[in-house]
């Protein structure tokens, strides 16, 4: 069975399978990986992408994922090349407000720290994994069409843009937020609480990857520690990645030697809309404006400025939240939704991806189980694949909620209330973080909810 399978994924479609994932992003690589490890090799994942994204994106997987992910032996390339993070700190232009270590989650799991690396770090990671159990992402292959079989009432035929089809017994849809799988299936897609997908809270961000002339020094530059600053209208976000991703994120240029830092901003919307790929002026126009002194050319702020070097990678998108109506359905085939495809939310304490690979594990175990169920009892029912698909719907509502009440804390203002109190929302916030940081147990809650664990 294996060697069949090995001689499909090298070649041209197989006309069958099992199993069809869609999307070889983290979502849809760790249900191979998943699949594989409950004992599933009848599988088929297909991307409509060239090969797969070299950009950054994502930089931070928590605990939770990383538990999840060793559960199905599948942490060891990530654990050997990421950054272990120590902290998160929140601070003014000019001073720390808090800092949050992760020390306390010593007590929780066996690994108690989140994993600071680039999205496309962790897609190599998990891709050359996958790769060594024999398995290849077919690409490109974009799926336009679903129909059930006429032959077979639980088998879907899956179309794909270059006329090939597969009949295929479940189908994960992990081709993203603007999901093929999720739009076919005729499954809805909008806020929980509102049906325009946009929020008006820091609604749009600029993120990039970059290095400085000279090279900033001090404490925010350390590797291991996750920066945020606030100001009146934004909130900064600055990743030290060192030098140990260089190769990785200058794929299409010499590695540089410097220490490569991510950057990520809210735009003001009165600041109108940022560019497509926003060049370097634009991102060391956002680091003078918003960014912490130590990175900021501007010599009133930094008494050692420093200006943008190289610019490896840039973007913009908005932060929104969605969710899928359903992350079940079928269509002939079990369809299954996750990752973006399943719920999209803004990157405030970084748990998108890490929900998507979580989505993956789990569900992927589930089709296992429901794969050997029908084996004994083709007629058995699909409550399996319920219970676990209403589960991590569950756990997006969650989610959101949380990343939600993170915006509206980032974004609180610095102008006074009323003219009856002198004070702002933001003023409060950050003496309040001041006194409270204090305590050991504020520390812990902190990490926890950073963490992922209570929302595995």
């Amino acid at each position: 069975m294996e060697d069949s399978i090995l001689f499909f994924m090298t070649m041209s479609l197989p006309e069958n399978t099992t199993v069809l994932i869609v999307g070889a992003g983290p979502a849809g690589l760790t249900a191979a990986l998943s699949l594989a490890y409950h004992g599933c090799r009848d599988f088929v994942i297909a991307d409509a992408t060239v090969e797969g994204k070299n950009a950054s994106r994502a930089y931070s997987i928590n605990s939770a994922t990383v538990e999840a992910l060793a559960s199905i032996n599948a942490a060891d390339g990530l654990l050997s090349q990421a950054i272990k993070a120590k902290s998160i700190r929140i601070a003014s232009r000019g001073s720390q407000i808090f800092e949050a270590k992760f020390d306390p989650l010593k007590k929780y799991p066996a690994y108690p720290y989140p994993l600071v690396t680039p999205q496309n770090v962790t897609e190599l990671a998990l891709g050359q994994k996958l790769k060594s159990l024999g398995v290849k992402v077919q690409r490109p292959h974009r799926v336009v069409g679903m129909k059930q079989s006429e032959k077979d009432s639980r088998i879907t035929d899956v179309s794909f843009e270059d006329g090939q089809i597969i009949r295929a017994r479940y189908i994960i849809g992990a081709d993203g937020a603007r999901s093929s799988i999720r739009t076919i299936a005729g499954i809805g897609f909008c806020d929980p609480e509102s049906p325009n997908l946009v929020s008006d809270v820091l609604s749009q961000m600029v993120a990039a990857d970059v290095t400085f002339e000279p090279e900033p020094t001090g404490p925010l530059t350390l590797e291991g520690h996750l920066n945020g600053t606030v100001s009146s209208d934004s909130f900064f976000m600055l990743i030290p990645f060192g030098n140990r991703f260089n190769v990785e994120l200058t794929r299409d240029g010499e590695p540089t030697t410097k220490s490569v830092f991510r950057v990520s901003c809210a735009i003001p919307v009165k600041n109108g809309e940022p560019p497509h790929a926003p060049p370097k002026e634009y991102i060391q126009d956002m680091i003078d404006t918003y960014g912490p002194a130590c990175i900021t050319s501007d010599s009133s702020l930094n008494r050692s400025p420093v200006k943008i070097d190289q610019l490896f990678w840039s973007a913009r998108f908005r932060t929104h939240s969605a969710i899928a109506d359903r992350t079940f359905t079928r269509l002939g085939a079990a369809i299954v939704l996750v990752g973006d495809a399943a719920h999209v939310h803004s990157p405030a304490g970084g748990q998108g991806m890490n929900l998507a690979i979580r989505d993956a594990i789990f569900l992927a175990e589930a089709v296992t189980k429901h794969i050997q169920a029908s084996a004994e009892d083709p007629d058995v029912d699909d409550t399996i694949l319920q219970e676990i698909a209403k589960a991590r719907h569950a756990r997006a509502l969650e989610t959101i909620d949380f990343t939600k009440k993170l915006l509206k804390l980032a974004s609180l203002g610095y102008d006074p209330y009323a003219w009856w109190m002198p004070f702002s929302w933001a003023s409060i916030r950050d003496l309040t973080l001041r006194i409270l940081g204090r305590f050991d147990f504020v520390q812990s809650s902190v990490a926890w909810g950073m963490s992922g664990l209570g929302r595995r």
